[in-house]
């Protein structure tokens, strides 16, 4: 996995499909010369290995170590050439490109008139399907034509012109700040995490505010529009305001219902926006909304008006198994949630190249909180290990909650022997935190001491514990931390000797 990490071309090689690579052979082989070409034996080879190994390349000879780099780079090149050939990459906004790159060929051969004709249609759909960025492009080279040759289509043209390259720069504008906005409330999610005290608090709102003080809501388009909801999930998560994170990614997803053109343009960004909304439903325990808004999507993506590519394919199976997983959950059902855990690793493997660590990892602490659920604990603890021992730079908060929830199962199922090493561990853990708050530590605290308590206290411990959590719940700065693992309710099913599946179904019942 770490040499396929290192080479680019290597990855991009084992990642063609059959087709692809057919394709590409008829591509280079185009010409005769190409039937014997370095890159095209170098392309042979590597389709080959299983791993990449450079030896093997110089052993055959198909290059010399000097010149390995540039055959490689060279071969890279070809092969994206070749696929972006591939109808099957084809989108909007490649043959958009392709169209202003057909008129820059024609202006440069003098034919102004052709060139101004292409510009205009692509222009237009350009603008219908909001891509900005290319139609000022367009206009730009519009602006050269009109401005250096009498094409007699002078009369009220400069003011058009001016009018839609003012618009769109206004429009773009508003674009920016809000990318800029969203992208750098995204990085302070993944740095520094959820606030946890009112400076922070302060600090997002005054950010906020100052980059979205002279954006109106009505003057904006469906891209900027997109933008200005992302920002407005992207603030709420960090405030831990649910209640709004909840309205804006509705929005966001309505958004593509009443332009399902654009689900086409930005299949990303659909998959992405129902993500969030499925996250939110399913913290609110809203099993009804979850299945209904599930299933439009599911039928959305299955459709063959949908981007199907590697990249949308990956990003659909992180969105389908995690709202699965969160559906067996909150209905209680980790039984027939654990009976899903094999198909889920096999489509872990094929999408392994594709998707970063911290989702795997994610999935890893379901797959653990779902045995748990099922009884199965020395499973818990296998998958548990899986993200404490992972080499990555995992997030401190699934590291923490993921050595909590091994400590509930060493506990359930009296695996002594090296408990209280772990509970120490774990405590090293919690104060090399960034910002380790109380409640970390109450929560530490209460294993490092119940384990070595008679039945008797252990039952006032619990209920000494489960009344911290009630007041720690009422702290919204606590809100997220009692959000990974549901302690609280294993608390309580251990007060009234029930089954932790029973608190979760009346939990639902009432929500």
């Amino acid at each position: 996995m770490s040499e396929l990490q290192k080479d680019f071309l290597f990855v991009l090689v084992k990642s063609l499909s059959t087709s692809e690579k057919r394709q590409f052979k008829l591509y280079v082989n185009r010409l005769g010369i190409n039937v014997d070409a370095k890159f095209l034996l170098l392309f042979s080879e590597l389709d080959k290995m299983k791993e990449y190994n450079e030896d093997i390349i110089l052993e055959k000879k198909i290059s010399s170590k000097q010149q390995l780099s540039n055959l490689k780079a060279h071969l890279y090149k070809q092969i994206l050439v070749s696929l972006r050939l591939n109808p099957s990459h084809q989108n909007n906004r490649i043959q958009l490109r392709e169209q202003l790159d057909f008129a820059t060929i024609l202006y440069q051969k003098g034919l102004h008139k052709q060139a101004l004709k292409i510009l205009d249609k692509t222009k237009q759909s350009a603008l219908e399907l909001d891509e900005k960025t290319i139609a000022s492009e367009i206009i730009e080279l519009e602006k050269v034509i009109e401005s250096q040759f009498i094409t007699r289509s002078i009369d009220g043209r400069a003011e058009e012109l001016i009018r839609q390259s003012s618009e769109i720069s206004r429009q773009n504008s508003y674009a920016t700040k809000l990318s800029n906005l969203s992208l750098k409330l995204y990085s302070e999610m993944l740095t520094h995490g959820y606030i946890k005290n009112d400076e922070d608090r302060d600090k997002i709102l005054e950010l906020f505010d100052r980059k979205t003080a002279k954006i109106d809501l009505k003057k904006l388009n469906f891209t900027e529009k997109l933008w200005y909801y992302k920002a407005h999930v992207w603030k709420n998560q960090l405030l831990q305001d649910y209640k709004y994170t909840l309205k804006y990614a509705y929005q966001w997803v309505e958004l593509f219902h009443q332009n399902p053109e654009m689900i086409k343009s930005h299949p990303v960004w659909y998959i992405k926006g129902n993500t969030y909304l499925f996250k939110i439903l399913f913290l609110y325990g809203n099993v009804q909304r979850i299945e209904e808004s599930f299933e439009t999507f599911s039928n959305v993506v299955k459709s063959e008006v949908f981007v199907h590519n590697e990249n949308s394919q990956s990003l659909i199976f992180l969105t389908y198994y995690n709202t699965m997983m969160n559906l067996y959950f909150i209905k209680g059902e980790f039984f027939k949630g654990v009976k899903m855990i094999p198909e889920l690793e096999l489509k872990m493997t094929k999408h392994r190249d594709k998707i970063d660590e911290h989702h795997f990892l994610i999935l890893y602490l379901k797959i653990a909180s779902m045995y748990f659920g099922s009884k199965n604990y020395h499973d818990t603890i296998k998958y548990g290990l899986k993200i404490i021992n992972s080499k990555g730079n995992v997030q401190e908060e699934l590291l923490f909650h993921t050595r909590i929830l091994i400590l509930m199962a060493k506990f359930e199922a009296g695996l002594d022997e090296d408990y209280d090493d772990f509970v120490k561990n774990t405590m090293k853990f919690t104060k090399k935190m960034k910002n380790p708050s109380e409640l970390h530590y109450k929560i530490v605290n209460f294993f490092s001491e119940i384990n070595d308590n008679n039945p008797a206290d252990q039952v006032a411990a619990f209920k000494e514990f489960g009344r911290q959590l009630e007041e720690s719940g009422k702290n919204q700065y606590d809100k997220r931390t009692l959000v990974y693992i549901d302690i609280h309710g294993w608390i309580k099913s251990k007060l009234r000797n029930v089954d932790v599946i029973e608190i979760i179904k009346e939990k639902v019942k009432v929500k």
